[in-house]
């Protein structure tokens, strides 16, 4: 691999998902057989959304995961995106894949099926993480198996690690968050693991288990709000939603995530970063669909 004009790289090893969108009057209920006005097939998982929002805010990014049978639209993408996916691995699994519900309303119900994604092992960390140097940045979802290693082996290298525990649920328990730079987490999240619905009392908690973490919370209609912890010292910039009129927010806190990540990395300041981030999800929530709602940094980011 060879290291892009920026002075770091960033990894995700994060999930790729076939999403299986059928629109439908109303859910399927039990026993009941429905015809579905509508279907499409479109590129998603946090992970894949996330690698190419880090590519399209100008970073060098890597993906790292595994891709399994039909997954070769997910691989095209990333590609075609700018993303180096030498660290994608093909095994003999079915792709990990959402079924989508959607009525006219908007309202969704997704079952997911991991497959592919959970057939990340311990010989492919190891390979993966050898790639990278102290300094350089892993991004993590909770969509993926065996993350409990991937941070170990990160972290003795020396990377700076992020995490979207997102699904929260026990699969986290393994993990050490100790080890971790940064938790990007929505205000559920940050409920589920301080008990705290206020960000500042959620923050001294998370700096009382953690005296080393940072951590970005987002707030959906009220914005977001970060506590950058160096050397001891809290930076806190609370940064305000921009109004837009929002046909499909799918892909809004992956747009957020990569950019900011992508800010941090170049050297931009907290508040540029997060101002940066904020703008171009307010774009990707007026365009339809996941990855393609992302916009390009070249776009200026202008919100009128």
């Amino acid at each position: 691999m060879v290291r892009g004009e920026l002075p770091m790289r960033v990894l995700n090893f994060g999930s790729l998902n076939l999403d299986y969108v059928y629109e439908v009057e109303h859910f399927v209920q039990p026993g009941e057989t429905l015809d579905s006005m509508g279907r499409s097939i479109q590129c998603g998982g946090k992970g894949l959304n996330q690698s190419i929002a880090l590519a399209r805010a100008g970073a060098t990014v890597c993906h790292a995961g595994c891709i399994g049978e039909g997954g070769e639209p997910l691989k095209a993408l990333l590609e075609e995106n700018g993303v180096d996916i030498s660290c994608l691995t093909p095994v003999n699994q079915m792709q990990g894949h959402t079924v989508i519900q959607v009525t006219p309303s908007g309202e969704n119900a997704i079952l997911l099926y991991g497959g592919s994604n959970r057939c990340v092992t311990e010989e492919q960390i190891r390979e993966t993480i050898g790639h990278f140097s102290e300094g350089d940045w892993l991004v993590l979802q909770n969509e993926i198996n065996a993350l409990p290693v991937i941070v170990k082996e990160a972290a003795e290298k020396g990377l700076k690690i992020v995490l979207n525990p997102s699904p929260w649920n026990s699969a986290l328990d393994q993990v050490d968050f100790e080890k971790l730079s940064w938790l990007f987490v929505n205000e559920i999240e940050m409920e589920q693991i301080t008990g705290e619905k206020d960000p500042g009392k959620a923050w001294e908690e998370i700096h009382q288990r953690y005296p080393r973490m940072s951590i970005l919370i987002t707030l959906g209609s009220r914005g977001s709000i970060a506590f950058l912890n160096t050397d001891g010292q809290t930076e806190c910039v609370r940064q305000e939603a921009i109004r837009v009129r929002a046909v499909d927010t799918t892909a809004a806190g992956d747009t957020y995530t990569g950019y900011f990540i992508a800010g941090m990395v170049s050297g931009l300041s907290l508040k540029e970063s997060m101002e940066r981030a904020a703008k171009a999800a307010a774009i990707s929530v007026t365009r339809h669909g996941a990855a393609l709602s992302i916009p390009w940094a070249r776009e200026d980011l202008i919100i009128l």
